[in-house]
């Protein structure tokens, strides 16, 4: 073992320039995000089971229970997952949550009855709750601080695809004239077989974090691929690369137990807070809304297109933030873009004419990625020292799964008292109400370093 206590990979990373090796590190970590889509599926899988087959019933328990079974298993899975990450390293924790997704998914597509679909519901969950906090958080540590925002926005717009994508695919299935007992059993095979493809993309093709390496004492291996990673640099640019500046900085390891005292104790405040916010109107917006436009009249396959077509804001709205998200501090812009998403919420539920619906919930969707985007791709993830990123930001993951196991009970109310204008009511309410939070409490992390954000 090296005697070693630094081989300053930090400074290392950051002063690499742009390259066919970010390219690839971007590539296999988005498309690995594209395709695990079993939360994508969950409103046109509902919407079938609900209207359709009739393994569920308006206004039941078991109907609510849909999004809070999936969103416990989320929690679970970003807790547990993240500490295991940032024990076992970045890249054999994605492989395990991959297979662990890849498995329940399969499960789901075979169930005999509903009680069988909810407990791979749960599976599911629990493995796409720690593989989201493994691929975005993992991610920040192989870019440089000075446009970490612009690549884990590209990395967002990509796996955000899986939205309009998968509810695209749903169409066509329903095109084929496929019925719809077979037709959600199908939505979950497709997302199996790609996330076997991306899981040989990144077996073959993505390394060990020499940054997860260094924080763990593992110095020898984390030299070996940081000179790897130099020379395949150095060989597709052509030029030799910058000299590094930067002193060694120390890299700590912390507890877990870091995370509820001292400066990271308003970290974990804030990156809950932040996604609650997130959690809480994505994922109502993402399952409710077929049945919402069900509940004003439209049809199954006209309830269907629109959502489709609504949600391709998704990567219109990340594309948009992956090119002012290193332009603007972090802090203003969640404010901003919270504050946007209160208006659009109210003005989206006056409308009653199917393109009102389709343009408003367009621009809705379009400023709710912006907020995905910044919220779990880029301002979360970044705020942790190496050694407990995936802790810091899987507890964040966690605490903003737990509003969502309450919340579908009380957007049920909602929606059966007031209708459809009562939940995007709701939306907006709950993002004045994060806006608020990040203005008193939130923390700047735009262009720091790893190694000075982890500086506790």
């Amino acid at each position: 073992m090296s005697k070693q206590s630094s081989v300053n990979i930090g400074a290392r990373l950051d002063r690499l320039p742009n390259s066919q090796w970010h390219v690839k590190m971007w590539l296999v970590t988005a498309f690995a995000l594209l395709v695990c889509w079993s939360n994508g599926i969950g409103g046109s899988i509902q919407n079938i089971l609900l209207n359709e087959v009739h393994w569920l019933e308006k206004g039941s328990t078991l109907l609510a229970m849909w999004t809070t079974v999936y969103t416990a298993g989320q929690l679970f899975g970003a807790l547990i997952g993240g500490p295991i990450g940032d024990k076992i390293g970045r890249k054999k924790s994605i492989l395990l949550y991959e297979a662990i997704h890849i498995i329940s998914m399969l499960g789901g597509a075979f169930s005999p009855n509903v009680y069988v679909l909810y407990f791979f519901r749960l599976i599911q969950g629990l493995a796409l709750g720690a593989l989201l906090v493994v691929l975005f958080a993992g991610f920040t540590e192989y870019v440089p601080g000075r446009n970490r925002g612009t690549w884990s926005s590209r990395t967002s717009f990509i796996g955000n695809w899986a939205h309009p994508v998968c509810n695209g695919i749903a169409l066509l299935i329903v095109a084929t004239g496929v019925s719809y007992a077979v037709n959600w059993r199908i939505q979950f095979i497709i997302p199996s077989v790609l996330s076997i493809i991306a899981s040989i993309f990144v077996y073959k093709k993505f390394p060990e974090s020499p940054r997860w390496l260094e924080s763990q004492g593992r110095y020898e291996e984390a030299d070996k691929i940081m000179t790897e990673i130099e020379k395949n640099i150095e060989a597709s640019t052509g030029k030799p690369l910058p000299p590094v500046e930067e002193a060694p900085k120390e890299v700590k390891q912390l507890p877990y137990s870091a995370l509820f005292k001292g400066k990271l104790l308003r970290r974990t405040i804030v990156g809950s807070l932040v996604l609650i916010g997130m959690n809480t109107i994505q994922y109502t917006l993402m399952n409710w809304m077929p049945s919402m436009l069900k509940s004003l009249g439209f049809d199954t396959s006209q309830s269907q297109f629109m959502t489709m077509f609504g949600l391709f804001g998704a990567p219109f709205g990340i594309f948009i933030a992956s090119l002012i998200m290193d332009k603007i501090p972090r802090r203003a812009m969640g404010v901003i873009l919270l504050a946007c998403m209160a208006v659009l919420g109210i003005i989206t539920g006056q409308q009653t004419s199917e393109i009102g619906l389709i343009v408003w919930t367009f621009l809705l969707n379009t400023v709710i990625y912006m907020y995905v985007c910044y919220a779990s791709a880029v301002y979360v993830p970044e705020m942790w020292p190496t050694s407990a990123k995936l802790s810091g930001s899987g507890f964040s993951n966690a605490m903003g799964r737990v509003s969502n196991i309450f919340f579908p009970f009380l957007v049920t109310y909602v929606a059966n008292a007031m209708g459809a204008n009562g939940v995007f009511v709701l939306i907006s309410i709950v993002a004045v109400i994060i806006a608020v939070c990040i203005i008193f409490l939130g923390v700047e992390t735009r262009g720091e370093s790893v190694e000075d954000i982890g500086n506790v």
